[in-house]
Order: C-alpha cells, then structure tokens, then sequence
C-alpha cells in the first residue's frame, strides 16, 4: 500500500494568489464604500436640498407674514355679523403701505383709510395698569370699522352715529339688538370732555351711557374713529378714544375658515 504527502505547495502560486484575493477583497471594499458614498452623498444632497427649500419657504412666509400678510383669529361678538366668533381671517398689511419696522413711515400705499374700511390694529393703551371696557386691552389686537376720519366731529345719539353734525345713513352691516336707549345729554365742558376721551380715560368717568349718548368730540390729526358692527356690544371709540395711525397693522381681507365662511371682506 503506497503513501505520500502528495505534491510540494508551490509558493510563488500562492503567494500570488493571496495577493490577488487580497487585491480583490480591497476592491471590492472601496468599490463597495464608493457606491455607499455616492448614495450618501445623494441622500445628504436630497436631504440639503429640501433643508434649503424648507429654510427658504420659512425666510418667505416670514417676509410674508412681517410686511404682506397676518392671520387673525375673531376672539368676540363687536363685527357680528360681518365677522361672527371663530372667523380666521388675513389682514392686508401692505393695504395702506409697507410700514418700515420701528417706525411710522409707510411705503407704496396703494389705498388711503377711509370710512367703511374694516381695520385691525393694536389697542391704544400706554400701559399695562390702563383700564378700558372692564379689563386692561393692552397689547391687544382689535378689529374695528372706521367711522370718521381726523378733522371729523363725532357724536352719537340714540345709539346712532353722527358725523359732522349729520347721522351716517343706516347700514346693512349694523346691528342694533337693545329696544331701551339711554337719551342723548349734552356735554358741560367739551374741553375736558376731549381731553379724557383722547387719553383714553373717559369711560373711566361715564360708564354704558357712551354707547348710546356720546361726544361730541373731534378726531385728532392722524387718528380714526372706529366702531363694532354690533352697535351695542362693541368695546369701540365711544369708550378709549381715537385709534392712532402709528397702532394700525392693516385691513381685514379675507375670511380663509371655517370653510362655509370663507369670502372677501366688505
């Protein structure tokens, strides 16, 4: 019975061998990382370029929303029925002119204020401890109609407006829901009258009264008289005063919900 080792290793093959194997396994392993780079680095461009479009959507909307357009939601009943409870609506800031921040100075109206225009602005408090309608405003953002414009002498009978000695003519807009008015009285000193009315401290001295008896007083230079809708449940300018231009923020534009709401405002 014969036997052997069998035939002698040949080192040179083997070596070679070992080589090529390695050879193969480290491409294959770059080849492979390749591949997972490029992949990664289409992922990490996908993934940057919709970090861009999101950062660059957000840098637009917020331009939007500081200069153009502001969401606004109505927190009561002083514009029903023109806007009810609930109504989310957009303001048009840009409406009486691009405003530059910090300042007064408005740029590009393309429409000037005028009566009938419904507006949103902040409320004229100078501070926190100031008490109107019951509560401190202050801060606030209220939604109003404009009545008369500065220079315009205000007074209000019987529940009605008067502007410039003459009653505004009814509107279908208005809504007068109390039967019982408190009768007109005529004002003893209109100085000290207009000087409580314009530091928004008169319904500090007269209460419910204001609603249906009130003024006269005139609309200084650069301030709005505005009004609720709903004449007799509306916290408006018969009790804090003049809206000054500087705390206007724009014009109510657009009712966007609920869904069965939505319309241009008038």
């Amino acid at each position: 019975m014969g036997g052997g080792t069998g035939e002698p290793l040949n080192w040179p093959k083997l070596i070679l061998g070992i080589i090529l194997a390695f050879g193969c396994g480290v491409y294959g392993f770059f080849k492979g990382k390749k591949a997972v780079d490029e992949k990664r680095q289409k992922l990490m461009k996908a993934d940057l370029e919709w970090s861009n479009t999101v950062y660059f959507a957000g840098f637009v909307a917020s331009i939007v929303m500081f200069f153009f357009i502001q969401a606004f939601k109505i927190p009561s009943a002083s514009m029903r029925y023109t806007l009810v409870e609930g109504d989310h609506l957009f303001v048009n800031k840009a409406a009486y002119g691009l405003r530059i921040p910090f300042t007064d100075i408005r740029l590009f109206p393309y429409e000037q204020i005028k009566p009938g225009d419904i507006i949103v602005f902040q409320f004229p408090a100078k501070d926190r401890s100031q008490q109107n309608c019951g509560g401190s405003q202050y801060g606030k953002d209220f939604v109003k109609r404009v009545i008369a414009m500065p220079g315009d002498t205000v007074q209000v009978k019987n529940g009605r407006p008067w502007v410039n000695g003459k009653e505004l003519p009814a509107q279908d807009y208005e809504v007068y829901e109390d039967i019982e008015r408190v009768p007109y009285f005529e004002v003893e000193d209109k100085e000290e009258y207009q000087t409580l009315w314009q530091e928004h401290l008169l319904d500090n001295y007269l209460g419910i009264e204001l609603r249906d008896s009130f003024g006269p007083v005139v609309v200084p230079e650069n301030t709005y008289f505005a009004m609720g809708d709903n004449r007799d449940n509306s916290c408006d300018s018969r009790f804090w005063g003049p809206v000054p231009h500087e705390n206007i923020k724009g014009k109510a534009w657009f009712v966007h919900w609920p869904l069965n709401r939505v319309r241009w405002i008038k």
